[in-house]
């Protein structure tokens, strides 16, 4: 005899065979996989792997002494890179894309106030990191470079390796997407009861100091780099209490809001 189903269970009714979603996942593995190959193919006919590394080292280059380049060390750094550069390029470029099938595939097992947390959680944790990326290559290299030239010994030529440059640019990258995904993670720990709102601003000394340490850590040796993450996390840290308040307020499932209005 099969159980009765839960008229007041909004997903009753609609599990599916484990085979089932086993397809559904291989079939937006393979969608994810076909969004960054087709970017792929774009960004190798235009502009180019070339001048994509050119495009990302630019901040640097434009900071080394006047006659210095850049060097290759590996036999076949000169192409391997490039294509490499390429390759992630594809893959944040198709970001959305391979969030979208994600969201595509947990969305069914969703009840309606999951879906309210989940899906903006998502975009902004997507364009969060674009900005933490973006604000890296434009704002910081910008100014640390030209700091961290100024510190090399007249006795030294400046002639970064191509290879050492792109995993240090990704590096950073990583560290600054990361740290804008700041107000996501507050927004997460108070959804999730882990922390109050009262805790969340109680807290602000301390995650200073954290933040500074790790500014300090991710960020070249000058305080220029330093300040420029961690006035943008604190700021973050601030809109995810106000976000906080009102994912709290928006995202409570039934059984929550009816306990919310007893007397």
């Amino acid at each position: 005899m099969t159980d009765p189903v839960n008229k007041d269970d909004e997903l009753a009714g609609t599990e599916q065979p484990f085979v089932q979603h086993l397809y559904e996942l291989r079939d937006r593995l393979l969608r994810s996989l076909y969004g960054v190959a087709a970017v792929l193919a774009v960004l190798l006919f235009y502009p180019g792997p070339s001048q994509l590394y050119d495009l990302l080292a630019m901040p640097l280059v434009k900071a080394l002494p006047e006659g210095s380049r850049m060097i290759a060390v590996g036999v076949v750094s000169p192409f391997l890179v490039p294509i490499k550069v390429s390759v992630l390029a594809a893959i944040g470029l198709a970001l959305p894309w391979i969030l979208y099938q994600v969201w595509a595939f947990v969305a069914p097992g969703l009840y309606k106030h999951e879906k309210k947390l989940v899906l903006p959680l998502v975009a902004a944790s997507t364009v969060l990191f674009y900005l933490g990326a973006a604000f890296c290559y434009f704002f910081v290299f910008g100014q640390a470079f030209p700091a961290i030239q100024k510190m090399a010994p007249m006795s030294v030529a400046v002639s970064p390796d191509i290879e050492a440059y792109l995993d240090f640019v990704i590096t950073m990258f990583i560290a600054f997407g990361v740290a804008f995904e700041v107000p996501i993670v507050v927004v997460i720990l108070a959804r999730m009861g882990f922390v109050t709102i009262a805790q969340l601003k109680k807290f602000r000394t301390y995650f200073v100091v954290g933040a500074a340490a790790v500014a300090g850590l991710v960020t070249p040796p000058d305080p220029v780099s330093m300040i420029a993450l961690l006035v943008p996390m604190y700021l973050l840290y601030e809109i995810g209490i106000v976000a906080a308040q009102v994912f709290i307020k928006h995202t409570q499932a039934p059984e929550e809001d009816a306990e919310a209005a007893k007397p």
